[in-house]
């Protein structure tokens, strides 16, 4: 039986594959999305894959797990644009970053959230994988609108966990479902 590291690290590598792909043919065009956008292209695939689970019907031909695929790179995407040297790297638009740099920058976002979900399990116990697999989908689905609230206020909180925090449960979630998927395909 696999472990969560390898199941997670097995996920992320299939989402990593298809996020040099589209680097390729499409450069680093992401770079220029401000937070509202890259909220809003989580938000509509969350949307989506609740539509999905909702009616069962896809008239696209596209199902829920290549949603949560682009939840996951999107998140990743937008933990990228969060870090004070891609940020100076990107700042003016022309600078188009080559694909070493890009895959680097999306390991290292990677690794964040990997060793995020090592502590909470230890903390959870693995509750996710006791959880209704629809319920990553709520759950991703009330952190967009949390982000997009913090968005509202300037990324001002009280006493809440900022957009990083949230993308990094955001990317969790989607994986958990791609997890889940992959398991119930082999039962």
């Amino acid at each position: 039986m696999a472990t969560t590291a390898d199941q997670w690290r097995a996920v992320i590598g299939r989402c990593r594959t298809l996020y040099q792909a589209k680097a390729q043919d499409y450069g680093a065009s992401w770079t220029v999305l401000r937070t509202h956008a890259i909220l809003d292209q989580l938000y509509i695939k969350a949307k989506r894959i609740r539509t999905l689970e909702l009616t069962g019907v896809s008239k696209v031909g596209e199902d829920a797990q290549g949603e949560f695929v682009g939840i996951v790179n999107y998140g990743l995407m937008a933990l990228m644009l969060l870090e004070p040297t891609v940020q100076q790297a990107v700042a003016h638009h022309q600078y188009q970053p080559p694909l070493p740099d890009l895959l680097a920058w999306y390991d290292a976002q990677a690794e964040r959230v990997y060793d995020t979900l090592m502590r909470k399990n230890h903390d959870y116990g693995e509750a996710w994988r006791e959880m209704d697999p629809r319920s990553y989908t709520d759950m991703i689905l009330v952190r967009v609108l949390r982000m997009k609230q913090i968005e509202a206020n300037a990324g001002a909180t009280t006493v809440s966990e900022g957009l990083e925090g949230n993308l990094i449960d955001t990317v969790n979630y989607a994986v958990f479902a791609l997890i889940r998927h992959e398991e119930s395909k082999s039962a």
